[in-house]
């Protein structure tokens, strides 16, 4: 599952033409959805010490290819002119050389690899949400090119390369024991999103992909020091050792740790990053904003969970979540533009993860790994039918949506899933803020405020949306609706999956979550019998809820909008009160005058730095 699709990758840079490319990665993915299912029925947890390969040819191959990133982003920095960007690579570089080279053979792990139950969840997020974005992106970038955007260089070959190579190194980070091969694959990810990011190659690409570069190297720096400092104490190289060690010993490591985590999740103060990737084509932004890039971020901080709970560590950790969620869900409700929205959405969904691994209770982890599932399925989904009809509407506004239940139905009613997945009660991310907020009360009460107001703008934000995509004041336009045969799949997969994760939540917690949660802290959280069976009633009321429709057309009188008597020929047309004819029209609030999103950047930014200021502190100050 690792070395899959680094290998699929190397053979996609090297083919041209369009048919046996989409051969190609329909193969590699239904063999790494394959792969990741089969992973269910392995024993957990386990060990892997042995590997294909080496060890020593192994080792080698890996030092050769953190010197050619390390060498590049090098000169990606010199060319640029980013002396930010030189300095924190020769600083990680530096670090990591010296490190090897003093200790050398003796950076051995028992197990390099590791598998447990939040490995395989975490697997199958990215083998079936990250397969599908590989499969939408053969239909789509192929009218991304032909027709939306021909003045972009078609690189069609890099970008399917970029997107298994990607892939690869996350299933290495899920799957690595060994902190060394995981900071391997964590930097591969870092040039991955560098380098897809500035796909288009026009200057506001560059800029914001060199954003992202320098915010992530800064997460390496401080995941560079975490393994030193680590190895320096106990002699050992392994996370499940770090995760199991006394917490005077690893505190320090931990942190460092999860600050690398919080660079690469796109929390306050680094969220400019993930904001400024929606330039990049759409399966870049799915990619990146739901299944796999960020998730890498709050996988590593819950990973830790065990280590910071009950510390001033874990409280600022906890609190730069909790800010984050509620900054983002506040700045969402200033923009119209779709996929600003997704994406301070993902960012203000992130934190709330966050905040479980802060906190770090075995209530609060749990709610946390609901909340990993339930948002990549919905959101990836969000953001490929925001592609889609962004490609069929030549715009990405939301205003510009208004009746798309009539223009687009399936897109329209694939989003109305996506979202209801997102905020709708039974739905899982419902149930997932419910459990993070019983954790919060038990733990640090006084956060439950930034849940209950992030929360109730997360509510506002996603009804208006829902509302733009069912009103209906024009009549229906023609619109080409017709999907090619990747995007249908993935968009019709993921729809599915989001139902069924939350159809068959109750079997997801008790097969995979309860039993890693009893693993690693001795006792599980799980619904109680009654939630369950009013979750599972209400289910079945949203599956009789298509069956109104039967009838459409029968029986039924479809009449004007009563517009104070004043209709004209139609129903979105009226006489005012200077007696002449006016269209209807109606917009959404964006309350910009109350919620500014420079303004909240700026201050949640200020904030969240001065927590990681503090937190970093009082780690050096234990250990001393």
């Amino acid at each position: 599952m690792i070395l899959g699709p680094f290998a699929a990758g190397v053979g996609l840079l090297c083919l041209r033409l369009d048919h046996p490319r989409r051969i190609l990665v329909g193969a590699v993915t239904f063999a790494v959805c394959v792969c990741a299912l089969a992973l269910v029925g392995l024993p957990a947890p386990t060990g892997l010490a042995g590997f294909p390969l080496n060890h020593h040819w192994l080792d080698l191959l890996m030092a050769l290819v953190e010197i050619g990133m390390g060498l590049y982003v090098l000169y990606v920095g010199v060319r640029a002119r980013r002396p930010l960007i030189v300095a924190l690579m020769l600083a990680q570089a530096g670090l990591m050389v010296w490190f090897e080279w003093t200790y050398g053979s003796k950076l051995q792990a028992a197990h390099n690899l590791f598998l447990d139950k939040f490995s395989v969840i975490m697997a199958l997020i990215n083998g079936v949400v990250g397969g599908g974005i590989c499969l939408y992106a053969l239909g789509y970038m192929r009218e991304y090119h032909e027709v939306a955007h021909r003045e972009v260089a078609d690189r069609r070959p890099f970008f399917f390369a970029l997107l298994f190579v990607f892939m690869g190194a996350m299933f290495g980070i899920i799957f690595a024991n060994n902190l060394l091969w995981l900071f391997l694959f964590w930097e591969i990810t870092t040039l991955c999103s560098f380098l897809l990011i500035g796909y288009t190659q026009t200057e506001e690409a560059r800029q914001n992909s060199l954003k992202a570069l320098v915010m992530n190297l800064a997460g390496g720096l401080a995941f560079a020091l975490a393994i030193v400092w680590f190895y320096q104490k106990t002699g050992s190289i392994e996370l499940q050792t770090l995760i199991t060690s006394k917490k005077s010993l690893v505190l320090l490591p931990a942190a460092l740790l999860c600050f690398a985590g919080i660079t690469k999740s796109a929390q306050l103060p680094f969220s400019g990053w993930l904001l400024g990737a929606m330039v990049a084509p759409t399966p870049v932004s799915a990619l990146l904003h739901s299944s796999t890039m960020v998730k890498a971020g709050v996988y590593l901080v819950l990973r830790l969970a065990p280590v910071v709970t009950g510390t001033t560590v874990g409280l600022m950790v906890a609190l730069v979540g909790a800010v984050t969620f509620l900054v983002g869900s506040m700045a969402a409700i200033t923009t119209s533009d779709a996929k600003k929205v997704l994406a301070w959405s993902t960012v203000a969904n992130l934190g709330l993860i966050v905040l479980c691994g802060g906190i770090g209770t075995y209530s609060a982890v749990w709610a946390g790994v609901l909340l990993i599932i339930f948002h990549a399925v919905a959101k990836c989904l969000l953001f490929l039918c925001v592609g889609v009809v962004e490609q069929k509407l030549h715009s990405r506004d939301i205003e510009a949506m208004s009746g798309l239940i009539l223009n687009m139905p399936r897109v329209a009613v694939m989003m109305l899933i996506g979202m209801a997945g997102m905020f709708l009660a039974p739905f899982g991310m419902l149930i997932s803020k419910w459990a993070v907020l019983k954790a919060v009360v038990d733990a640090y009460p006084a956060l439950s405020i930034f849940i209950v107001f992030g929360s109730s703008a997360t509510l506002f934000f996603w009804v208006k949306w829902m509302g733009k995509l069912l009103e209906v004041v024009r009549p229906r336009e023609q619109i080409d609706n017709r999907l090619g045969l990747g995007e249908s799949v993935a968009l019709y997969g993921l729809s599915t999956a989001t139902f069924l994760a939350c159809l068959f939540f109750p079997v997801i917690s008790s097969s995979f979550i309860e039993p890693y949660i009893l693993c690693v802290f001795g006792q599980s959280a799980s619904m109680s019998h009654g939630n369950i069976i009013i979750m599972t009633i209400m289910m079945v009321m949203i599956l009789l809820f298509p069956l109104s429709f039967i009838n459409y057309g029968r029986g039924v009188r479809v009449t004007d909008a009563y517009l104070g008597g004043a209709n004209v020929q139609s129903s979105v047309r009226f006489l005012g009160s200077q007696n002449e004819v006016q269209n209807v029209t109606m917009n959404n609030y964006y309350l910009r005058d109350f919620f500014n999103e420079a303004w909240l950047s700026r201050w949640g930014a200020r904030s969240c730095a001065a927590l990681l200021g503090i937190m970093l502190v009082l780690a050096f100050w234990t250990v001393l």
